[in-house]
């Protein structure tokens, strides 16, 4: 079977140089372009001593390298843009980009419906914080009271995280009745977090941080804490090589990596 040949969107970024440092050793992968709106020159060198195509116009270099799939982590503004041009030009997309509306997703499954390519959108490619969420989510049924608190770096832009929101919706998904409600006398006071799917969630940023997640469950004397702790930017790549090779076999708007690992 040939490599899968892959181009970064938002390679200049934190998460789409450490992809393009790791990925570039995966048998499976041919890294063929990357592209940013920070583009020092029209050639990136990778480790090896290689070079590849470096722009910072989608449409050409899709157009110059076509591509299998177009790997993207920048920020939704960004992101939707080149959903939309990758889609017109039959290329996949691996999206780990979070802060899409639920107008966005709707609009992203209709690109790939359309365009007749797949689509993988996850909140988080760590294949340990999707464990998590999937535990979370078994222990949801059993746990009467939940709580999340996410915590990264002082620079990431959207609260509640993608994860974080991700987690609460699935916990709520797989209970299928509402969670039981601290005593508040109808207060709602803010230091007590943003619900989210009946949840309330505590976002934390501060600097020294990566990414984070702890779930707390609290049921009649006793408690159960669930934790993913972001190492390494390094973790994401395992995730997104699984994606890629999900997309260019599978067509439609997929969400969430869980959908193509077996935790059933």
């Amino acid at each position: 079977m040939n490599p899968v040949k892959v181009i970064i969107h938002g390679a200049a970024g934190r998460v789409g140089q450490v992809l393009i440092s790791t990925m570039q050793n995966a048998p499976e992968i041919r890294l063929v372009g990357a592209v940013d709106i920070k583009v020092p020159s029209e050639k990136m060198n990778l480790a090896d001593g290689s070079t590849i195509p470096f722009s910072d116009n989608l449409e050409k270099m899709l157009k110059a390298v076509e591509p299998d799939v177009m790997v993207d982590f920048s920020i939704a503004k960004a992101s939707l843009p080149a959903i939309r041009v990758a889609s017109a030009h039959k290329v996949n997309s691996v999206i780990g980009t979070t802060g899409f509306t639920a107008e966005n997703l709707v609009e992203i499954e209709k690109l790939a419906e359309n365009g007749g390519v797949g689509i993988l959108l996850a909140s988080n490619f760590a294949l340990g914080a999707v464990l998590m969420m999937h535990f979370a989510s078994l222990a949801a049924k059993y746990m009467d009271y939940a709580e999340i608190i996410e915590l990264h770096h002082e620079k990431k832009l959207d609260a509640p995280s993608g994860t974080a929101m991700t987690t609460a919706k699935m916990m709520a998904s797989a209970r299928g009745r509402a969670f039981l409600q601290a005593a508040d006398e109808g207060k709602n006071y803010p230091s007590r977090g943003e619900k989210q799917a009946g949840i309330n969630v505590h976002s934390v940023r501060l600097p020294g941080l990566m990414a984070h997640q702890e779930v707390l469950l609290g049921g009649l004397g006793q408690t159960l804490s669930l934790r993913h702790d972001t190492i390494s930017r390094e973790c994401y790549t395992p995730g997104v090589l699984l994606a890629v090779q999900a997309v260019v076999s599978r067509k439609g708007f997929i969400q969430g990596l869980d959908k193509i690992l077996k935790l059933g």
